[in-house]
């Protein structure tokens, strides 16, 4: 299998030649390349049976490694199953238009935070609403600014128990398999966006945009056009439920088995066509193919992941209880079988094996791999420390 970081040794000099690599892209590069190498260190392992020595190299842990992150979401998902209630789900996609592509660019931190206000007062505003649900909704969101060819492609992904709780602690389930109209949910995600965006011009938060008079043009311009808002009723079933989130939380621009091919200039990889629903195969020169993937490297501390209402962290110790007792049904916890053992749900592949547990021998097989040392980083001489 081809390796991220095996493009970037390759492509990143010539790219720095020509491009500018912000803090936080640096440090992304750095630590992907470092990923499961001598650099960060390990274990010295020896099977018990033949002898057989191996090496088992730390994992970076950085974000936006595609090799990393499975136990943090392995965890996740675990945490989250508490939360899920008996209700059925809705899957909702707001989408912003690639005409505010640039200014993400130039200032990501204040658009995104403006995209995560705007999708929570549009949904809230629906679900407070008198003749919709007359109530506070639940809402977990992650944002993704990617399409599946790298491009700029800024979208939230929400995930909504299908229905509200009132003031008096009363459960008023959506009463519809979309649980808010299409069209309304744009309209209003269209007004709070452009709203927000108009303040932030206003009171400076978007500095780098300096053209008042072009900003805007392109604000009316939006509003004059349809913003796509996708919406869906999922399964009410919890492990598929979480699971389901689970895959979007973990999920970064581009997974390593989708990388095909990597010669002197080009990258190659699969991507999956959704206007004609084929898997097709796209050749990048090494340079724009480095400059896709950097430019979906979230800002330091930026929390791509966010939950609203009676699931917010806030509000859902106090408030989740109540939800389950207003829906009615006596509720067992999801991390529990019928039988009292811990549920059983399909994980993810770990980042790397528990070399304390013991690791199957590849020599022989019949053996266990054991530390039997600790390997320190290559920046200060790999060297093996005895247990």
């Amino acid at each position: 299998m081809i390796r991220l970081a095996e493009v970037f040794r390759q492509f990143l000099p010539a790219y720095d030649a020509t491009h500018r690599r912000s803090a936080q892209a640096h440090k992304v590069c750095r630590q992907i390349n470092a990923c499961r190498t001598p650099a960060l260190g390990g274990f010295r392992l020896q099977c018990a049976n033949c002898d057989e020595v191996g090496f088992l190299y730390h994992a970076c842990r950085n974000r936006h490694c595609p090799r990393c992150q499975h136990k943090v979401s392995e965890a996740w998902e675990q945490a989250r199953l508490a939360d899920v209630v008996d209700t059925p789900y809705f899957h909702l996609v707001f989408t912003l238009p690639h005409e505010l592509n640039g200014w993400a660019r130039l200032h990501p931190s204040a658009i995104y935070s403006a995209l995560f206000r705007s999708v929570w007062n549009t949904v809230n505003t629906l679900g407070q609403d008198k003749k919709r649900l007359s109530g506070q909704l639940g809402m977990t969101a992650v944002l993704h600014t990617w399409g599946q060819n790298l491009s700029q492609h800024i979208h939230l992904h929400c995930l909504i128990p299908g229905g509200a709780l009132n003031a008096r602690g009363e459960w008023h389930p959506a009463k519809s398999n979309y649980l808010f109209p299409v069209k309304v949910l744009s309209r209003l995600f269209r007004g709070r966006m452009v709203a927000a965006l108009r303040d932030g011009l206003e009171n400076g938060s978007l500095p780098r945009l300096t053209d008042q008079q072009s900003c805007g043009s392109t604000l009316n311009q939006l509003m004059n056009k349809d913003w796509v808002v996708y919406a869906r009723h999922c399964l009410s079933k919890p492990e598929t439920v979480v699971r389901y989130l689970s895959r979007y939380t973990r999920k970064i621009a581009l997974s390593e088995s989708r990388l095909i091919n990597l010669d002197e200039h080009t990258v190659s990889f699969r991507y999956q066509d959704y206007r004609d629903h084929q898997k097709k195969v796209m050749t990048l020169e090494g340079d724009e193919f480095i400059r896709r993937f950097l430019q979906h490297v979230l800002p330091h501390g930026f929390m791509r992941i966010r939950h609203y209402g009676w699931l917010s962290n806030a509000s859902r110790a106090k408030l989740l209880p109540k939800v389950r007792q207003a829906i009615a049904k006596p509720h067992e916890p999801y991390l529990q079988q019928e039988t009292g053992t811990a549920l059983s749900v399909p994980l993810h592949p770990v980042e790397q094996p528990d070399p304390f547990q013991g690791i199957p021998c590849c020599h022989c097989k019949q053996g266990m791999m054991v530390v039997v040392g600790r390997l320190r980083p290559a920046k200060a001489g790999l060297e093996c420390i005895c247990r």
